[in-house]
């Protein structure tokens, strides 16, 4: 019980430090979705453990089921933002709407997941727990997609390990493989026992890992973004292009001439 607590009091003070700095380097102003991830994490933590400490076993159950599904909305928003960011060179030539149409992909890429993250779920709990267990693991496995997306084509979409972009999927992404590893462990573990605790002591620890990580990356001023390569300018404004030239040909045709007409 000791040791859970210091790696709780350690977590918070990772979770604040790492605010305090995408304060300090003003990274709210391009990543605001992620800072304010960072924070609900911090304050969820505080009321969890203070739940946990005084025993409010029924509050603590409530406030889970409230925080399941919100910290998975603002996660799928973070994934949506470092989408949005890592395309912020070419941002003036994209068309309009580009948020909702990467949006529309992350969730596409999460329906698509679903089944597969269904694998990882443990059969030993209830089917509300089920559940919820399986809304998590399909974000975290689009979490590991979002950093080998980013990693993988990192020399394309001209960001190293400098970036914040690449610097939060990488953080994103160590954290979630670990514990998509212990829960596919997990699911195939018949007898919980001082194995069970240990493999989401591990989960804990990469968290922790993962923090650190971030107060070492934050902590440094973030390099100026490079400009994309002439070809995936030119790949990318054929495609905004494109879509533009598609919005005027719909304006174009007859029954739009005749609104426009009538107006």
């Amino acid at each position: 019980m000791a040791l859970d607590t210091i790696v709780s009091v350690v977590g918070m003070l990772g979770e604040a430090t790492v605010s305090i700095l995408l304060l300090r380097r003003k990274s709210w102003r391009t990543l605001p979705f992620f800072s304010i991830y960072v924070a609900w994490s911090l304050l969820t933590d505080i009321v969890g453990t203070y739940l946990l400490i005084y025993k409010i076993p029924d509050a603590y159950n409530r406030f889970y089921l409230i925080y399941t599904p919100v910290d998975a909305c603002l996660q799928f928003t973070v994934l949506v933002e470092l989408a949005r960011s890592v395309l912020s060179p070419v941002r003036k030539i994209l068309p309009r709407g580009t948020t909702i149409i990467l949006g529309l992909l992350v969730a596409l890429a999460g329906l698509a997941i679903w089944p597969l993250a269904g694998t990882t779920v443990p059969q030993d709990i209830s089917s509300n727990a089920r559940f919820y267990v399986h809304f998590q693991e399909t974000i975290a496995i689009l979490r590991v997609v979002c950093f080998l997306v980013l990693a993988g084509f990192s020399q394309v979409l001209s960001i190293g390990w400098r970036d914040r972009e690449l610097q939060i999927a990488t953080g994103l992404g160590f954290f979630s493989i670990v514990s998509l590893m212990v829960a596919v462990l997990h699911s195939h573990q018949v007898e919980i026992g001082a194995q069970y605790l240990r493999l989401y002591q591990a989960v804990t620890f990469s968290y922790l890992g993962t923090l650190f990580y971030w107060v070492v990356s934050f902590s440094t001023k973030e390099q100026e973004r490079k400009e994309f390569s002439p070809q995936m300018q030119n790949f990318l404004l054929q495609m905004g292009g494109g879509a533009r030239a598609g919005r005027i040909a719909l304006t174009d045709l007859p029954a739009e001439r005749s609104k426009q007409k009538d107006k």
